[in-house]
């Protein structure tokens, strides 16, 4: 008996969410859409609906705990068992060709699992290779996902291959949201009842697609449509050609659900408002631009309350760039609440952000902890977590997986007889469990605050940073704290926290000025993260040093620098991750941050001009 779902046509509002899934339906070369937003949004309930309002497509679920050997295909145990057959059991990409996959909180999708969805998904092959079968079918499908993006983002590539961009927000009408209860509670009632409610809607909905699918293939393209797509993608500085093509792909439906027969501007204008939110890019400066070139305007998108723009008959607009400015005019000055990625207007203290990155080093093969918390997934040698996959074991099995296991030894059941037994296996056939854990972690900066040049500019750029990282520090259960050094001893200014609220008290007030005891600064961190790791034996901890590497007061006598690159040392045998930003100055310089930073095998990065975006942005690349 299929599972009733609250009809599609019944949702209230929602109506940008509705247009997106019904274009991918009219023509699936749209490659599917992404629908962001808050919770209890009826992100989920609408593409559940859509199964209702289409003919001769389905939609596919793909869970989140779906194992590999479930999406791409693998044996069947029960023909190699009883039969001693190698034959295919085919997996929900094959369910899915010609259909709709669903992901619900597709950002927490495995990273294992997204790479192959990303790999059929650009080619529409799924590629078997695997414990003795070798198979490909075809799996062209419209890929549809979900996500809350309080719970984190996507890795650029998955979110690419999302042909349009949605972001939903709930209704602010009372009399709407009241509407929506009494839906709900009468759906609740007697759901088949109610969908008989609503079912002449939905067929009336289901036959305008089918007619906007068959007379798609007559949609005339112009040239003229052709070179505006493009320079409307070369105005959002868009990376490669898929935006030009998607945007006339979803005006090709546009038209279609209209019936119209040719592309107008209008249509082109709507398709851009969903193909470019995730797709806009802040322009590349060009150095050797002269001083008066006048700067090309920025390009935003469609607020989503908007509505459609009018579909009349328009000349076709010119293939100059000024026409590419007309179509984009009606998205600029909007407040990009629309946009995929976290956007933070933060107060620069000190210009322009001009950090060139001189030497990247890269950390030794550490093994990271074994950790719990949302900030990334590592593999586990334990036995809690998610199993993702299997291998095979390095001497005795601690973790068998059981459906590998039986997977190896079905094909070889027809030789072992072996009395009062249906399976037999043997250790050749033990597969292991590999299990995956999600990881939070500790950022602890230590700054220079004595009284060399540039500290008061230093500590309020790494104080704009705190606040900024702790804003997805809270979502990601990260933590973060600071360290100071000045006059003769560091101090902890801000203990590890996530609270926003702590940090803007501890950092109200920021002491500087006295001499560099950089050694007391490093060995302070060293202090906090092994007393932390005790206590905490799953947190992945990192050191970002804020310095120009100069020290001139010791911590055992010895010499100041001799001091900071034993601390230093002790600190990477620790296995603590960490980062030398070098604030040194001057046309004279010693080099010493550097000095440090391979010491401490760190992340080098020469910070020409200190600033909030690029202490922010070099932290986060580091914790990624």
């Amino acid at each position: 008996m299929g599972r009733c779902v609250f009809p599609f046509v019944a949702v209230i509002g929602q109506e940008r969410i509705k247009r997106a899934l019904i274009l991918n339906v009219v023509n699936p070369c749209i490659g599917g859409v992404l629908i962001a937003g808050e919770k209890g949004t009826a992100k989920s309930t609408l593409v559940r609906g859509l199964a209702d309002v289409i003919n001769g497509m389905k939609v596919i679920e793909l869970p989140l705990n779906i194992t590999e050997d479930r999406l791409v295909g693998s044996i069947d145990i029960e023909a190699a068992v009883a039969q001693g057959r190698k034959c295919l059991e085919l997996g929900v990409l094959q369910k899915a060709d010609g259909n709709i996959l669903y992901i619900d909180e597709v950002n927490l999708l495995s990273e294992h699992i997204a790479n192959c969805l990303l790999e059929t998904a650009a080619s529409g092959v799924n590629i078997i290779e695997r414990e003795g079968i070798s198979c490909r079918h075809m799996a062209r499908f419209v890929l549809v996902g979900t996500m809350n993006p309080e719970e984190g983002g996507l890795r650029p590539q998955l979110l690419d291959r999302f042909g349009l961009y949605v972001v939903v927000h709930g209704e602010a009408d009372r009399g709407n949201r009241a509407e929506i209860i009494r839906r709900r509670l009468d759906f609740e009632r007697d759901p088949a009842a109610y969908q008989r409610q609503w079912q002449k809607e939905s067929q009336a909905l289901a036959e305008r697609i089918e007619r906007a699918k068959k007379s798609l293939p007559g949609v005339q393209v112009s040239p003229a449509n052709l070179s505006l797509a493009a320079a409307v993608a070369r105005q959002a500085n868009c990376a490669g050609h898929r935006a030009e093509i998607i945007i006339i792909q979803t005006a090709m439906a546009i038209a279609a659900l209209n019936g119209r027969q040719t592309i107008t501007e209008d249509h082109i204008r709507e398709a851009a408002g969903y193909v470019l939110p995730h797709r806009l890019r802040e322009p590349i400066p060009n150095c050797n631009a002269n001083a008066e070139d006048e700067p090309e305007k920025p390009v935003d998108v469609r607020n989503e309350d908007e509505a459609p723009a009018p579909d009349n008959p328009v000349d076709t607009p010119g293939t100059n760039e000024s026409g590419a400015n007309d179509v984009i005019e009606p998205y600029l000055r909007n407040d990009m609440q629309n946009a995929p990625l976290e956007r933070e207007n933060l107060e620069e203290p000190s210009g322009i952000f001009d950090a060139r990155i001189t030497a990247n080093m890269q950390f030794n093969k550490l093994k990271h902890p074994r950790g719990s918390g949302k900030r990334a997934r590592v593999k586990s040698d334990s036995r809690q977590g998610r199993y993702i996959k299997f291998k095979l074991p390095e001497g005795k099995a601690r973790d068998m997986a059981f459906d590998a296991t039986l997977r190896a030894a079905a094909p070889s059941q027809r030789t072992r007889k072996e009395p009062g037994l249906a399976v037999v296996i043997k250790p050749p056939d033990i597969r292991e469990k590999v299990k995956e854990r999600h990881t939070g972690c500790i950022v602890l900066f230590v700054v220079d605050a004595s009284g060399s040049m540039g500290a008061r500019r230093r500590m309020g750029a790494v104080k704009g940073a705190v606040m900024s990282l702790l804003r997805d520090a809270y979502r990601k259960r990260d933590r973060i704290g600071i360290v100071t050094f000045r006059k003769n001893s560091a101090t902890l200014l801000l203990g590890i926290t996530r609270s926003i609220e702590l940090a803007h008290k501890c950092l109200k007030e920021l002491p500087t000025g006295g001499r560099t005891p950089l050694a007391a600064g490093l060995y302070k961190a060293y202090e906090i993260l092994k007393t932390a790791r005790i206590k905490e034996p799953e947190v992945l901890p990192y050191v970002v040093l804020v310095s120009d590497g100069k020290a001139n007061v010791a911590l055992n006598g010895c010499s100041a620098i001799e001091d900071a690159l034993i601390v230093a040392a002790k600190l990477r045998a620790e296995g603590i991750h960490s980062m030398v930003l070098d604030t040194e100055e001057g046309y004279f310089r010693l080099g010493l941050a550097k000095k440090i930073a391979e010491v401490l095998d760190a992340m080098y990065v020469k910070m020409d001009d200190i600033s909030v975006r690029g202490i922010t942005s070099n932290v986060r690349q580091l914790v990624a």
